[in-house]
């Protein structure tokens, strides 16, 4: 799939990918947003994407991806010397604007060298989170479509196998991530787990109340309450000062 939030640029690309016999371009977005649409829902083998882009930009979006499951990734940019430093650690490709038909072939071979080995996109998701660290907005589904909310709007994580419930003060949403994958994109300065389950937004956290053998019942302002195991108790008794 093809993000880029010029038309002409899109449709070069496209017309060029399609001179090879085995690819074949499943969609394409005009911004960061529509770009992880289409990610989710065409599965694509590859994304190029355009690191400027309306809504989120392409190291974002990537940040927002499952390392597992994410496609192999193309970052497409204009000049921009902290971008491509970034890129040249030699663990992702990218195409510097304005790029030829030769550029673009050594690109494709590379692309098909890594899908033979079998490699997914965690190392450009990795990226994109280390040029975006602490995201302040999550992607999340709402039916058949992705939504941004803001992160700091998330009160508290609960895992469940491979998906997370993500509890807002308005609803709660089910992403198919882990827990730990999930922390991750999301930082360390505002979220916190408090049991091997479960992690909270420390801003959203109002008390505390001590139970047998070490564990603590955590009050949200909301009035929700979660269990803090003993665990996780000393790590979050420094973060909180305590």
């Amino acid at each position: 799939m093809i993000a880029d939030d010029e038309m002409p640029a899109r449709e070069k690309l496209a017309r060029w990918l399609a001179e090879h016999a085995d690819i074949e371009v499943v969609g394409s977005a005009e911004d960061g947003l529509s770009a992880a649409q289409c990610i989710e829902q065409c599965r694509p083998d590859v994304a190029f994407l355009d690191v400027q882009m309306p809504t989120l930009s392409g190291l974002q979006v990537a940040a927002q991806l499952d390392p597992s499951s994410a496609p192999l990734i193309v970052f497409v940019t204009a000049y921009d010397a902290h971008a491509v430093e970034a890129f040249d650690l030699n663990a992702v490709d990218y195409l510097l604007k304005p790029y030829d038909r030769d550029r673009l072939e050594r690109t494709v071979q590379r692309v098909r060298e890594r899908l033979q080995d079998d490699e997914t996109g965690a190392t450009a998701v990795a990226i994109g989170r280390a040029q975006d660290p602490g995201c302040e907005r999550l992607l999340v589904p709402n039916g058949e479509r992705l939504e941004l909310i803001e992160a700091a709007s998330v009160e508290w994580l609960e895992a469940d196998d491979n998906y997370v419930h993500v509890h807002t003060a308005k609803r709660s949403y089910l992403l198919r991530r882990t827990l730990n994958d999930l922390l991750s994109q999301l930082g360390e300065q505002r979220f916190m787990r408090i049991h091997r389950s479960t992690a909270v937004n420390l801003g959203c956290i109002a008390s505390l109340t001590p139970l047998f053998k070490g564990d603590y019942d955590l009050h949200l302002h909301n009035g929700r309450m979660l269990r803090l195991s003993r665990r996780y108790r000393e790590a979050l008794f420094a973060r909180m000062g305590r």
